[in-house]
């Protein structure tokens, strides 16, 4: 092995690494926009990302420029503590908002009745020493020891020369009680109430605060919960109980039945049914066998298997969602970043403000005692706490939501785009349709039976691995018919098979094969054709005896989600590389105008570029590889679930269980996240604007100050909150018997085989 020389100290090495850090000692946007803006400043990061309301800072930075130890000391530098962050220990993270929750309970548990007590002794009592000495006494336990945090933050920021909202309430409220404590020994009122009082309400919206973060952070604690905690791995052929974290990539597993899969894996032994609910959304329990994969927290119901473990920790399908929903509330959408550029420049603008209050009432009212009154309000009701929770909350409540809901919403990014979202592009097979061929009808010639021609078909294509091969046998099975040994068996490439079965040369396949054909087969097999299906005859002695139409079927709900999709103001539209025929034949099943059809590929991305160069805003839903550069390319991409990794990693959305009733979800879930956004700003920004002024005039006091700023917050949080009870639009077929399509010839054998549905294409 040949080592690498490290580059040295300073000089770039092209890799950058990504890494998250745990902030403490926020307390609003200006917290932090001055930390993102000093990480960002440090070299050799390339970003740095803060997010006030989940208390993480994201860097991606050099190594060989600056480590991790040197980004925390530049957090430290600016007074508040940071560690490192690790992706996977979501519990330490539950207990440590447990904890900050639990500290500003006692806090306000002490301080509300203290306050309530300044209040009755300054307004009942204020023209007596007695209560008024009283009042001092009791204010300097709500100030100095509740508040004690408030005000050793808002320390910290001056000692730095720098300003947050915690200097904001400390300046006001050490002003109110300062100047109230003069007023003991010179006469005059006192106003130790608004001191109390607005500790008090400043301390109820930090915990309002950390309860909403602690509510709305479980999203990812239960997505773990999910998981199993143990494991049964097999070592020199025994069992041994260990933690899942401690099972290696290779290892046997052993699963009884009734547990939890605790890792991604291939089964190697035994067969069993699986409940995949969790990852899929589907209530049926889907059969597992020999070489088939399982996945790390689906529910094993019936028989013991032993797995190979291909996948585990963060690098399972769980693990990976996880990623991506902590990924996701960590983000910040475009139009939070105004609100931070607007909160790092406001609380020195309300500190200039506050200062000309004072001094407007000082000089042009000559009254000094109504100016610090004044100046006191404008700094309480000035924190920027609602504008800096505006955006971080609702994204967080979203994003979590939609994982709840099986919609992985990739960030904040994704949400803003989403809304703008005005064409959806379906990508046709494995998206619109199951993207596996399946028995779609059949016709008997005279004198012969649907049943008879299915048994022999299947009889002779038992032995062939070609998917229409497969869809008639599995046809045949699933009508519990007696399919009869086979011999002699023989392919003609892209043609069809022959066999021998009950002493005759069966053939199946194209029509070519035949020598003749009666009229009333043929006209069948040209009407399957113009729907995109594909007419697969079944005979012997050269005469064909009946045809098979085989082909694609629409997903559940396909058709009335494109119906819900115009509905809501979207254009739909398909894209797929089958022949123009079959693809307008699918859209017409489904009410689809738009059809871009034998579009290769490579091609995709390039068609989704046309569409935006037209002014549309695209998003495109695919699963498949080929759709991957598409995907990246639009504007919203979106992967079902289903489909293969690649297409997953490209999109911004994933559809965990591929049915298509997520895309509904996931555009009317942006659009409500990004209308609680816009509610949020335009409350911090309205409440900002009318108040400042009021209480620069006198009009609000202080008292009335702090508690209309903790209403802001606690209304933006709870505002943010209500998308917790956010359901999905779910879009149902039209119930009762699917009418035909007009024109279609109905055949005799549709009863029997209940074949009478909307037709699909069976080649992409």
């Amino acid at each position: 092995m040949t080592s690498a020389v490290a580059p040295e100290l300073g000089e770039p090495s092209g890799e950058p690494e990504r890494r998250e850090l745990t902030v403490d000692g926020m307390t609003c946007a200006s917290c932090a926009a001055r930390i993102e803006r000093v990480l960002d400043r440090q070299p050799g990061v390339t970003a740095a990302r803060v997010n006030f309301a989940t208390r993480q800072a994201w860097v991606s930075f050099d190594p060989a420029v600056v480590d991790l130890a040197g980004l925390e000391a530049a957090v430290v530098g600016l007074g508040y503590t940071a560690s490192r962050a690790d992706a996977d220990d979501l519990d330490e993270d539950q207990r440590a908002r447990e904890r900050e929750s639990a500290s500003w309970r006692w806090r306000v548990a002490l301080s509300a009745p203290l306050a309530a007590a300044v209040v009755v002794l300054v307004y009942g009592f204020g023209d007596r020493d007695p209560a008024r000495w009283l009042a001092f006494a009791l204010t300097v336990p709500v100030l100095f020891v509740a508040g004690r945090p408030i005000l050793i933050s808002g320390a910290e920021r001056a000692r730095r020369f720098s300003a947050n909202m915690d200097t904001l309430i400390a300046l006001g409220t050490l002003t109110a009680f300062l100047f109230s404590t003069v007023r003991l020994f010179t006469g005059g009122d006192v106003y130790f109430d608004s001191a109390a009082v607005i500790t008090t309400f400043i301390l109820l919206g930090r915990y309002f605060e950390a309860r909403a973060a602690l509510r709305a952070s479980g999203a990812l604690r239960r997505l773990l919960e999910l998981g199993a905690k143990q494991a049964r791995v097999l070592i020199n052929g025994e069992e041994q109980l260990v933690a899942v974290d401690q099972v290696p990539v290779g290892g046997l597993v052993r699963v009884r039945p009734g547990e939890k899969i605790p890792v991604d894996g291939v089964i190697v032994e035994g067969r069993s049914i699986v409940d995949e609910s969790m990852l899929t959304g589907e209530s049926l329990p889907v059969e597992k066998a020999t070489a088939d994969a399982v996945t790390g927290a689906t529910i094993n119901l019936e028989g013991a298997f032993t797995l190979e473990a291909t996948a585990v920790g963060r690098d399972t399908a769980l693990g990976q969602i996880v990623a991506l929903v902590r990924s996701a509330q960590q983000s910040k959408a475009p139009i939070e970043r105004l609100a931070d550029r607007i909160a790092r420049v406001f609380v020195p603008s309300v500190l200039g403000i506050a200062a000309l209050t004072f001094l407007g009432w000082w000089l042009l009212a000559t009254d000094p005692a109504g100016g610090v009154v004044a100046a006191v309000a404008v700094l309480i009701i000035a924190c920027p706490c609602a504008m800096g929770l505006a955006t971080p909350t609702a994204i967080l409540v979203g994003t979590g939501r939609g994982a709840a809901l099986g919609v992985l919403i990739k960030g904040g990014e994704v949400l803003e785009a989403s809304r703008r979202i005005d064409t959806v592009l379906f990508d046709k097979t494995g998206t619109l349709t199951e993207g596996k061929m399946t028995l779609r009808d059949a016709a008997a010639a005279p004198g012969e039976s649907v049943e008879m021609l299915l048994a022999l078909a299947a009889a002779i294509e038992a032995s062939s691995e070609h998917p229409i091969g497969s869809a008639i046998l599995s046809a045949a099975r699933d009508r519990n018919l007696a399919i009869p040994p086979a011999s002699e068996f023989a392919t003609s490439t892209g043609h069809g098979v022959t066999g021998q079965t009950g002493g005759t040369l069966v053939t199946v396949g194209q029509r070519n094969l035949m020598r003749e054909i009666p009229a009333g087969l043929e006209e069948h097999a040209a009407l399957w054709e113009r729907r995109g299906l594909t007419a697969v005859f079944v005979g012997w002695d050269g005469q064909a005896r009946g045809v098979l139409a085989i082909g694609d079927t629409l997903k559940p709900n396909a058709r009335a989600v494109v119906e819900r999709l115009g509905q809501i103001g979207v254009q739909v539209a398909m894209i797929t590389g089958d022949n123009t025929q079959t693809a307008r034949a699918v859209a017409a099943e489904l009410g689809i105008d738009r059809v871009l059809a034998e579009v290769l590929p490579h091609d995709k991305a390039a068609e989704v570029r046309r569409l935006q160069d037209e002014g549309h805003a695209v998003a495109i839903v695919g699963d498949g590889i080929n759709d991957a550069p598409a995907l990246v390319q639009a504007d919203l991409g979106i992967a079902i679930g289903t489909g293969t990794d690649v297409a997953i990693e490209s999109s911004d959305i994933t559809l965990i269980s591929g049915d298509l009733d997520g895309v509904i979800t996931a555009l009317t879930l942006a659009r409500r996240t990004m209308r609680t956004i816009r509610q949020n700003l335009a409350w911090a920004f309205a409440y900002n604007t009318a108040a400042i002024p009021l209480a620069a005039a006198g009009v609000l006091p202080p008292i009335a100050a702090g508690a209309t700023m903790a209403l802001s917050s606690v209304s933006v949080v709870t505002n943010s909150l209500r998308l917790l009870r956010f359901a999905p639009d779910r879009v149902e077929e039209p119930s009762g018997p699917v009418r035909p399509t007009p024109g279609r010839a109905r055949t005799s054998s549709e009863a029997q085989l209940g074949a009478n549905v909307p037709s699909a294409p069976g080649r992409r």
